[in-house]
C-alpha cells in the first residue's frame, strides 16, 4: 500500500454481480473496512441474489443495501485492484485505466451448483460453502494481493 493511511480501493467482479462479488464486498466491508474500500460489479448486472443476502445475514453480514452493477458503471472510479472471482469475468473484463492491477481468485458459482437442488435447504449448502471460502480469502486481504 503506497500510504499507510490510505485504504485500498478493491473492485470484486463476477459474471452477474449477484452472488460471489456481492459476498466479497460484504465481507470486505465487515472484516477489513480499516484497510479496504470495497466495490463489486459484474460483467453485467443481474440483480442481487436473495439466497446470497440470506446466507450472508446468517453469518452476521447485512448486504441487503448493496445492489447489482455492471463494471462499466465503475469505469471512472480510481481503483487499486480488480479481483475477478470467476474465469468468465476474468476473460470478459474490460481494461482498466491507470495503475489498476487485475488479479484472479476464482470461486465456484453457487447458483450453478444449486441448480439441481430439490429443496432450498440443499441449495443453500452451496451458497454457505462459497460464502465461507470467500470469507477466508477476504480475511487474508490485502496481503494476498501483493
Amino acid at each position: 500500500m503506497p500510504e499507510s493511511s490510505k485504504k485500498l480501493k478493491i473492485l470484486f467482479v463476477c459474471t452477474a454481480n449477484a452472488c460471489r462479488s456481492q459476498m466479497a464486498e460484504g465481507w470486505a466491508r465487515h472484516l477489513r473496512a480499516d484497510v479496504i474500500e470495497p466495490y463489486s460489479a459484474g460483467v453485467f448486472a443481474a440483480g442481487l441474489s436473495g439466497k446470497t443476502v440470506k446466507v450472508m445475514a446468517e453469518a452476521g453480514v447485512d448486504i441487503s443495501g448493496q445492489w447489482s452493477k455492471a463494471v462499466d458503471e465503475l469505469k471512472d472510479t480510481e481503483l487499486d485492484y480488480v479481483v475477478t472471482l470467476c474465469s468468465h469475468a476474468h476473460r470478459l473484463l474490460p481494461p482498466f485505466p491507470g495503475r489498476t492491477e487485475v488479479v484472479h481468485f476464482p470461486f465456484d458459482d453457487p447458483p450453478s451448483l444449486a441448480a439441481y437442488a430439490v429443496t432450498e435447504t440443499e441449495a443453500l449448502v452451496h451458497y454457505r460453502r462459497v460464502r465461507d471460502e470467500i470469507r477466508r480469502f477476504v480475511e487474508r486481504l490485502p496481503e494476498v494481493l501483493f
